[in-house]
């Protein structure tokens, strides 16, 4: 395996960091960390009025329209204009509801999402922390997503809130099954389960990218990836947890107004969040893609990292949009089958082919 560049080359501090530091040595963690969290803040409130902009544009493109175009120039205001209508909806609570569980439950998957950007290397030197064990760090806090839904479905006092819980609680532990199996395969590889290390491990060609550098198994992990992370995403076509015919509308039939919003919120920055984590694992994270090419090669280092894995990010949730504006729905059957049957044993022999690969020094 290539050795891991050194600190010297990928640095973990930023210019704002040491002047901040330097000017207030007493004060400086407290306005790093919260300069941090602001900008953790910041990026959480737009990510999902574009990424619901986007989506509308992406599916209105599927399917030859236009999507909306009245609110700002192509409609990019849309989504803020739908945002402050939900904010100043009336927040409606069933007779019989659980009220503290009842408004507590919308706020868990946007703190889950919220939690695991912490750990996410948006560049060489934009992380909030480095945890050594930042994979099983991932997959714990985003547990607390599959514990809102399920608290969101018990508290409503609603069957058809309750079975969507029930329904979108299995199989987002199901799945869950799938993905930790993926991550730990990368782990494997790499030898660390630090995200920031994983991403460096694949310093140097597009080669040496983990979807290219594994052979031909590594587009297949990947593949798996994207299936098992929808899924786990709720997104279409696996989303029966939603499926208005049967269920009105799921875990989230007797919410209205912010509270309502507060799941779909989380949905959106999750998507990206799982994206994130795939363009870490699979596809460089913020290195620049070298092609061997010396003038090529320098043009794409001068660009920011930062920028790099944004573009790979968006690019991994335009194909999680394609699959939802492409497939039909599958039945409830069909999705744990898929799970069980199918790619929890592929995800084992996946395991087991690439530790054998790993054994042998077919992987440089």
């Amino acid at each position: 395996m290539n050795q891991l560049p050194t600190n010297h080359a990928f640095p973990t501090h930023n210019a704002i960091g040491e002047l901040i530091r330097h000017l207030f040595p007493g004060g400086a963690v407290y306005i790093n960390g919260f300069l941090t969290i602001a900008s953790l803040l910041l990026l959480v409130s737009i990510l999902p009025v574009f990424l619901i902009w986007l989506e509308r544009k992406v599916a209105a493109h599927f399917q030859a329209r236009l999507g909306p175009m009245r609110v700002g120039y192509h409609g990019l205001l849309q989504s803020t204009a739908d945002g402050l209508k939900l904010i100043f909806k009336e927040v409606l609570k069933p007779e019989g509801a659980d009220t503290f569980v009842f408004f507590l439950a919308p706020t868990l998957p946007a703190t889950a999402t919220f939690l695991v950007m912490t750990i996410l290397p948006f560049d060489r030197h934009l992380q909030v922390a480095d945890p050594a064990g930042g994979v099983v760090y991932a997959l714990g806090v985003s547990s607390l997503s599959i514990l809102g839904i399920l608290l969101a479905g018990w508290a409503s006092n609603n069957k058809y809130s309750l079975l969507g819980a029930m329904r979108s609680g299995a199989q987002m532990i199901s799945f869950e099954i799938s993905l930790a199996l993926i991550m730990l395969l990368i782990v494997m590889l790499t030898g660390t389960a630090s995200l920031r290390e994983i991403v460096l491990s694949q310093n140097g060609t597009i080669l040496d990218w983990w979807i290219f550098k594994l052979p031909f198994l590594g587009l297949i992990a990947f593949v798996m990836y994207m299936i098992s992370s929808t899924a786990e995403l709720n997104r279409a076509p696996f989303d029966i947890s939603e499926a208005e015919s049967e269920l009105t509308g799921g875990f989230a039939t007797e919410y209205s107004g912010i509270s309502f919003a507060m799941f779909f919120f989380a949905e959106f920055v999750n998507m990206f969040v799982s994206a994130g984590l795939a363009t870490t694992f699979f596809l460089g994270g913020f290195l620049a893609p070298q092609i061997g090419i010396g003038a090529i090669d320098a043009a794409f280092n001068f660009i920011p990292g930062f920028i790099w894995f944004f573009l790979k990010t968006f690019l991994v949730i335009f194909l999680y949009m394609w699959f939802r504006w492409t497939f039909p729905r599958v039945r409830v059957d069909q999705l744990m089958y898929l799970e069980w049957k199918m790619l929890l044993p592929a995800n084992l022999v996946l395991l087991m082919s690439s530790g054998f690969f790993l054994a042998m020094g077919w992987i440089l």
